[in-house]
């Protein structure tokens, strides 16, 4: 077809004169086996290189939830998926005994974010959004795998201005995320792969929901032994 991409050199064994059926299997197999091995490298990278500073984003949210703040969750496109899925974790926590706390997902009404990017620019669809309900010492995380999304670096510059802690999970070399300095803890997964990326960050904040909890447990049980005899 006129103007389709070439995908010869993904899948070569798929292009060419007719294929062998069981050389073809054989291909699809190999690639499948090469992508795995691609994930595990890209995700040993990131946490060899960023695991103290995703024990610092943890640090940070459980003091934010020690003070009664909320979570703030944001991302474009399959990023926005990211953005849902750990809001809902913190929201409603898989794991028996640990308890709901609260997150909120920016990009979840629709309604509200059609009429600002309609009428004021898809610049400030989480900005207006986070103005409304932030406060200070909550917790916003954002999204973005080239790390340049206009309107996460808009919203984390008006968290900047609220007394949020921020965090920011990103791929490449950061993008203008990392540069910016409105990030405390900009987590770079070093890949160019967006699918790699994507699926470092959902390891990461699933870490993350983990330590947050895991912290806030050593508080209540130091808490529980206040005062006992020895």
């Amino acid at each position: 077809m006129s103007g389709a991409p070439d995908l010869s050199a993904l899948y070569p064994f798929l292009h060419g004169k007719a294929q062998d059926p069981a050389r073809l299997e054989a291909g699809l197999l190999a690639s499948i086996a090469e992508k795995a091995r691609e994930s595990r490298a890209a995700n040993e990278r990131f946490f060899a290189a960023q695991g103290a500073e995703l024990l610092a984003a943890a640090r940070a949210l459980a003091a934010c939830y020690r003070d009664g703040g909320r979570l703030f969750a944001m991302g474009n496109g399959g990023s926005s998926c990211d953005a849902a899925h750990v809001a809902v974790e913190f929201l409603h926590p898989v794991t028996a005994g640990r308890p709901a706390l609260a997150a909120v997902n920016l990009g979840a009404d629709l309604a509200q974010m059609t009429a600002v990017g309609n009428d004021v620019g898809f610049a400030h669809v989480f900005v207006r959004a986070l103005g409304a309900r932030a406060r200070k010492g909550d917790v916003l995380v954002g999204f973005s795998t080239s790390g340049n999304s206009d309107n996460l670096l808009a919203a984390f510059a008006r968290a900047r201005e609220l007394g949020l802690v921020t965090i920011g999970l990103c791929g490449g070399d950061g993008g203008r995320m990392r540069e910016s300095g409105l990030v405390d803890h900009c987590l770079v997964v070093p890949a160019t792969s967006i699918h790699r990326i994507q699926e470092c960050h959902v390891t990461a904040y699933h870490i993350l929901w983990d330590m947050t909890h895991s912290l806030l447990a050593d508080d209540r049980g130091a808490a529980s032994t206040k005062g006992a005899t020895p």
